[in-house]
């Protein structure tokens, strides 16, 4: 019983952890209709998909916050509340700033001391922060007072107009603070984190304001012996996170995946993706030509396909040519390591989302969260609009969680498609894309028809509207979902696949069902069957004398 409340508790506050996130990032001038869109994927184990909210709120003098470490529920320390907070629904608040980040750790003894943890600092600053720019404000001043409790972070703080890259790292055990280097992002150009620290130089005399750092970002390497060159030279991935050819290849592969769908000549990189040689790649690039909002939600899915990392080519993908690879995700055999892709879509995400922020959209939606639980690659990305006051039921921190089933819950019903999926995964995609492609354009479709129609209504008004409206669509898509569920177990089940006809499956003229089609495998899958020392033999049918 105890173990059941202290998850109840954990979930309802709102933890996560985020072992192994990506974050995509498309400037305002990059993007087909102007808006500033990034990413999250909160990758995790032990993470549930839900959405946790905090309303809008005044404080008296003296009260405080309470802070818990995201990852493991500790209790940290509390602060001031400010004389007000603004509403936040998940990674957005009403003003249209939005955040995400991924953990890349670095030097272990850097981890901080203070009691303001990476999770908690989003939360606290989506509810302190107007723009994207006081935003980075808040950030820093809080670790500067409070400390910083977290190890090697990128940060992406975004606003209708601008969108910043923030890296920082705490201190150690000895120095509660934080060092930090925070870059914007040009608005022609896309950018992404995944883990590893990417920004290398940066101006250190920047007069427009676009780079910012910690006054000793530079002396503390130089103290502690990462870094002993001119300053003008200093690298802060260098110096915090220096890499080596397992995590350029699973963490800034990514990155190269995602400019490789956008920028030519990405071949270049490779190098520097598969063995950590030659020159990194750039904090950003110019797309080839403007990215939508479909673009960048289909990039979410991304498991490398048609690149020399193609995870559903090599024999680990099965006959069934499954994109996914279970934990661990290195091996050795024979004395020598190897490792698994890792992809952006990946089985054990808890939620994701592609944030959509846009001042020529009313204020009431001018940041859209679209929002997706368990596996982006199957989920559907459902419309959160900045100004809702209710997150939707199947949305909703104690709707299920990782121990209890909820098939009202839109994570659970996600995870239920997607696992059946991982089993037959080239013929059961088939059937998931056009549910899936039905609902993300019917909701993109809404999305732009209501903008006319919130403009002329008054702040409340419009608030109930897209209040109602975020809930109709997470109710249906998890409806819709759950029918398609239940027709895959109907269509594959016992590896074999019904026959239909029109929509229908078929039967016989007295009504029996018709003999299915059976699954079967590729002959890749049989010549491997051959090829094994402990099985090929064994199974040969033997020649008659």
């Amino acid at each position: 019983m105890k173990k059941i409340i202290a998850f109840s508790f954990v979930a309802a506050m709102g933890w996560l952890s985020a072992e192994a996130c990506t974050s995509l990032i498309a400037a305002k001038g990059a993007t087909k209709d102007g808006s500033v869109m990034i990413t999250y994927a909160a990758d995790s184990h032990t993470l549930y998909g839900d959405m946790p909210s905090a309303p809008a709120a005044d404080h008296r003098p003296g009260e405080m916050r309470k802070i818990f470490d995201w990852d493991s529920g500790r209790y940290l320390g509390e602060i001031p509340q400010p004389a007000h907070t603004y509403s936040r629904i998940g990674h957005v608040n009403e003003n249209g700033v939005a955040m995400a980040e991924s953990t890349w750790g670095g030097r272990e003894e850097l981890t901080g001391s203070g009691i303001i943890d990476y999770g908690s600092l989003i939360y606290i600053t989506l509810q302190r922060a107007r723009t994207a720019e006081e935003a980075l404000n808040v950030m820093t001043e809080l670790v500067e007072k409070y400390g910083y409790a977290s190890s090697g972070e990128s940060f992406t703080i975004a606003d209708p107009d601008n969108v910043w890259i923030m890296e920082m790292t705490g201190k150690g055990k000895d120095d509660k603070g934080a060092v930090w280097v925070a870059r914007r992002v040009p608005d022609d150009c896309i950018a992404a984190h995944a883990n590893q620290s990417r920004i290398h130089q940066f101006p250190l005399k920047d007069k427009s304001g676009e780079t910012r750092y910690s006054k000793d970002v530079i002396s503390f390497a130089r103290e502690k012996g990462y870094f002993n060159g001119k300053d003008e030279d200093f690298s802060f991935s260098n110096a915090y996170d220096p890499v080596d050819p397992s995590t350029t290849r699973s963490c800034d592969g990514r990155v190269w995946s995602f400019y490789n769908k956008f920028v030519p000549g990405m071949d270049e990189y490779l190098p520097w993706v598969l063995e950590a040689k030659g020159e990194p790649m750039p904090l950003w690039m110019k797309p080839e030509k403007p990215v939508s909002l479909s673009d960048i939600q289909w990039m979410m899915r991304d498991h490398f396909e048609n690149t020399p990392m193609d995870m559903t080519q090599d024999i680990g993908a099965g006959p069934y040519k499954v994109p996914y690879r279970w934990r661990p995700m290195t091996f050795e055999v024979d004395g020598k390591e190897y490792l698994h892709e890792r992809a952006i879509a990946t089985q054990q995400t808890g939620f994701s989302f592609v944030s959509q922020m846009n001042n020529a959209h009313p204020d009431a939606m001018k940041g859209i969260l679209w929002f997706g639980t368990d596996d982006a690659n199957t989920c559907v990305y459902m419309p959160i609009y900045c100004s809702i006051t209710e997150v939707p039921r199947q949305l909703a921190v104690g709707n299920g969680d990782l121990y209890n089933l909820s098939w009202d819950a839109n994570f659970w019903v996600n995870n239920w498609v997607a696992n059946q999926a991982y089993h037959k995964y080239d013929k059961m995609i088939q059937d998931i894309r056009p549910v899936q492609k039905a609902l993300e354009t019917a909701m993109q479709a809404e999305a732009d028809s209501l903008k006319g129609v919130v403009a002329a209504l008054s702040p409340s008004e419009a608030s109930k509207l897209l209040t109602d409206r975020s809930a109709y669509w997470a109710q249906k898509a998890t409806s819709d979902y759950k029918q398609l569920g239940e027709y895959l177990l109907i269509k594959y089940i016992d590896g074999n696949i019904k026959r239909e006809k029109d929509g229908e499956f078929q039967r016989t003229e007295t009504g029996m069902p018709v003999s299915p089609v059976y699954g079967g495998y590729d002959e890749k899958y049989f010549r491997s069957i051959v090829n094994d020392p402990d099985g090929g033999e064994r199974l040969r049918v033997k020649d008659k004398e």
